[in-house]
């Protein structure tokens, strides 16, 4: 695994301010793990101001499928339940893409724990329904990201064990209010979990978010070409991961 020290820490400078300022937090929750083909079925953003206080946005979606028992398990949200109470997802795809899309624009940082997963399904999503990408409202890749998971690989590689956004929370000593795999309940432990991060490794916060963003995107190339040599090393013959980050594409 990569570490922080292999890789090379970004050039540090005066405390740029940027993780006093807000955060936005994005999650979905899905009828399953595959980003071409599965929907979005509940999504939340999350903009976290200083002091804690934050702005939640909820949206429960139709996903126009039927959803897999296996995901119902896990968020609790069925077929007939999403059918009967969802969103059109047109409509509530553009005001997810809307919204986040104004406060990147606004320069507020993007935060999302996995993010590689959930902004290329937002994609597929848009494109999917005839609506425009997030890049391409933006006329740019989406950036700055800031994805707990990745930074948890690249700052704390050598740590054994899983690296779920429950594991990280037990790591941190973090408990919030509900169940994880609830869309806003989730994006409020990924923002838990980032400023317990910044808090082990103060050193970020005087990093620059352009730079920031381009260290976590090595990070998550080094990790995904290692997975990549271990998999076609494996006869399972699993498929490859993504080496691009935040989002399909990017890099």
């Amino acid at each position: 695994m990569t570490t922080y020290a292999e890789l090379g820490a970004p050039p540090a400078g005066p405390d740029p301010g940027w993780s006093r300022g807000p955060l936005l937090g994005f999650d979905t929750e899905t009828t399953g793990l595959d980003v071409e083909s599965d929907r979005i079925v509940t999504a939340a953003l999350v903009l976290r101001s200083p002091g804690g206080a934050g702005e939640v946005r909820t949206w429960l979606l139709d996903p126009g499928v039927p959803i897999p028992a296996e995901a119902t398990a896990i968020h609790g949200i069925t077929t007939a339940h999403a059918r009967s109470q969802g969103r059109d997802p047109v409509g509530a795809l553009e005001e997810i893409a809307a919204i986040l899309v104004a406060r990147v624009r606004d320069g507020v940082p993007l935060v999302a724990y996995n993010a590689s997963f959930d902004l290329t399904l937002l994609d597929v999503e848009l494109a999917r329904h005839g609506l425009p990408t997030v890049p391409q409202r933006l006329g740019r890749p989406v950036a700055p990201v800031l994805d707990p998971l990745v930074l948890d690989r690249w700052l704390d590689g050598a740590r054994a064990g899983k690296r779920r956004l429950g594991d990280l929370c037990a790591l941190y000593g973090i408990e919030g209010d509900g169940d994880l795999h609830t869309a806003d309940v989730d994006v409020l432990a990924t923002l838990d979990v980032l400023d317990a991060q910044l808090a082990a490794h103060p050193h970020l916060r005087s990093v620059a978010l352009d730079a920031l963003h381009a260290a976590q995107s090595g990070a998550h190339r080094a990790w995904a070409e290692r997975v990549n040599a271990e998999r076609a090393a494996d006869a399972e013959g699993r498929p490859p991961t993504s080496t691009a980050w935040p989002a399909a594409g990017a890099g």
